[in-house]
């Protein structure tokens, strides 16, 4: 792994800092990609993604293009500067695999036959909302944001307070962040299993904004998994919860992880 880069490197826009180190990213990015090599890094993420899933994976990446805008065309900050690999050899029955890894996107996509698992993901993105400029328009993860606090907000008082772990948002709250392999999370927050049927139907709806980010076939084999465990399931909040709060949410099964 490098980890000193001169401004003249080419490579020096692949790093991106973790936990205050160097993280240097692998693969070969979009930008390196001729038209039809482009076309068809994409045609792999629409065979792997639903319709959504693919569509909020472009928006994020157009995200990184208003960032360079706002920094003034700072070059670390491109659209195309997303990386893909290809793990393994693709197979109709061997084990492969292939990964996005940018700035605000990082998919992790493994294959077995009909079987995927499509973890660790993240997405992300600064602004969230864009109105100037080549993508003006672009907006990602309102849903995911409004849902969980109108959650948040349908709970009892008393529901509330189970399930805030934090009633101010100072910092990061993430638990389940890079460099964290092999971590065991205990739970924490609100035990969803004495929730009442509405409220469980609602919080299965904002897993599956998560969810339904891959193809539907999988994602519905998956969601009927989540709904198995629903009873086993922990919500837990950090922050207020007015309407314009800043804050975190966590939903923990033993067959999900999301953190918000």
């Amino acid at each position: 792994m490098r980890t000193e880069f001169s401004i003249d490197d080419p490579e020096w826009r692949r790093w991106s800092n973790v936990d205050n180190g160097i993280y240097v990213r692998q693969g070969i990015s979009l930008k390196e990609l001729s038209r039809p090599q482009r076309e068809a890094a994409f045609n792999l993420l629409h065979s792997s993604l639903s319709a959504k899933g693919l569509k909020l994976s472009k928006d994020l990446m157009k995200m990184d293009q208003t960032l360079r805008e706002i920094n003034g065309g700072a070059e670390q900050y491109d659209e195309e500067l997303y990386f893909i690999t290809i793990m393994g050899i693709p197979s109709e029955d061997k084990p492969w695999g292939w990964q996005i890894d940018g700035h605000h996107l990082v998919i992790n996509y493994f294959v077995l036959g009909d079987q995927i698992v499509m973890t660790p993901t993240f997405m992300g993105g600064e602004p969230v909302v864009t109105t100037t400029g080549k993508h003006a328009g672009n907006s990602i993860l309102q849903d995911e944001q409004n849902m969980g606090l109108s959650i948040m907000q349908s709970l009892s008082p008393d529901q509330r307070k189970d399930a805030t772990i934090e009633s101010r948002k100072f910092t990061d709250n993430m638990r389940g962040a890079a460099n964290q392999d092999n971590l065991i999370l205990d739970y924490i927050g609100l035990s969803v299993s004495g929730l009442a049927k509405s409220d469980k139907d609602s919080l299965l709806k904002l897993i599956a904004l998560y969810v339904s980010n891959m193809k539907e076939d999988h994602a519905d084999i998956k969601m009927d998994d989540v709904e198995k465990h629903i009873d086993e399931t922990y919500f837990a909040w950090v922050g207020e919860t007015s309407d314009d709060a800043i804050f975190y949410y966590l939903i923990h099964s033993p067959v999900i992880l999301i953190e918000f």
